[in-house]
């Protein structure tokens, strides 16, 4: 009876650090940051940021990935029509690679922005991810090698979980060009980046929170950001060394978004509250809120990655 006992204390234990909820994360208003349009809120793991996630540790993000060699990406084929919505990714190494959903992924025949979340084990075979295009204007002869190419912004990435329709992705892709005032012939979401103005006023957003997180403790696992009088999105990893390593490019996809859509930040604390309850309560809560408001992966029981989109005021 003793043994049961415990085994199922065990077993209560593993099944909560496997959720992303209010059993092993806090929000820390208290330590809310706060630049012209944007407000970011960390979220901390509980318990002094101890490594939950069993089979994480050898689990590299894309951007890793690429840049140190592990994995090398293709087109699938030389066909638009057959394989726009595919690409070939070959890992090159012992360790697994995570891609996430609205991860951008710049060269080959066109831009394109990968659908979901996945994570791809070793492998000798080929393995294939699906993506849309976000390049309406170019399918080359020559394929030009693939590289990292950023996070998608909320908006982009809301159309991408609710409806993978790669017209309503371009259209999304137009209506944020042209209100940007962003001008290019192959209408590549990625041309906002040759803008000076637009990537000067970027830069200071980013330069502003980047070292907020660099100077903070090792605790936080996610954010949560406001702009105007909404919850324009969070998102939450299993583990710092996810959440560190898609910094970065998640930072730049907020600040992309309040850029474009942003205002100065009038929503109330209480009704961020509010909305971290619904995502943070449980896990059926969390399950039910994500399923009108964003995504949850999991792999193998385990929650990795949290991600909702814009939320209108509460």
């Amino acid at each position: 009876m003793r043994s049961l006992f415990f085994f199922l204390l065990l077993f209560a234990s593993v099944c909560a650090s496997a959720q992303l909820t209010y059993e092993t994360l806090y929000v820390d208003y208290d330590s809310a940051w706060t630049f012209r349009n944007l407000k970011v809120i960390p979220i901390r793991r509980k318990g002094g940021g101890g490594a939950p996630g069993a089979g994480l540790a050898d689990v590299v993000p894309l951007n890793q990935a690429l840049s140190q060699g592990l994995v090398s990406v293709s087109e699938r084929g030389t066909t638009s029509f057959e394989n726009v919505h595919w690409l070939r990714v070959n890992t090159h190494s012992n360790k697994s690679v995570y891609i996430s959903g609205g991860e951008i992924i710049a060269g080959g025949r066109q831009d394109r922005v990968v659908i979901r979340d996945t994570i791809l084990h070793p492998s000798e075979k080929d393995q294939y991810v699906p993506v849309m295009c976000v390049e309406e204007g170019r399918w080359s002869e020559k394929e030009k090698k693939f590289a990292y190419g950023s996070y998608a912004n909320g908006h982009l990435r809301k159309v991408l979980d609710s409806t993978p329709n790669q017209v309503l992705v371009w259209r999304e892709i137009d209506r944020q060009l042209q209100t940007g005032g962003f001008k290019n012939n192959t209408q590549a979401y990625l041309s906002r980046n040759l803008d000076k103005k637009y990537v000067a006023a970027g830069d200071e957003y980013f330069r502003f929170f980047y070292n907020k997180f660099q100077h903070s403790d090792s605790t936080i696992v996610g954010f949560v950001a406001i702009s105007g009088d909404k919850v324009i999105g969070s998102d939450i990893f299993a583990t710092r060394d996810l959440f560190y390593y898609q910094l970065e490019p998640l930072l730049h996809s907020y600040i992309d978004d309040v850029i474009l859509f942003g205002g100065p930040v009038t929503m109330k604390d209480a009704s961020i509250r509010r909305y971290m309850d619904r995502l943070l309560k449980d896990e059926p809560s969390q399950t039910e809120f994500c399923r009108k408001n964003g995504k949850i992966f999991r792999e193998g029981g385990q929650v990795i990655h949290v991600n909702t989109f814009l939320k209108e005021s509460m």
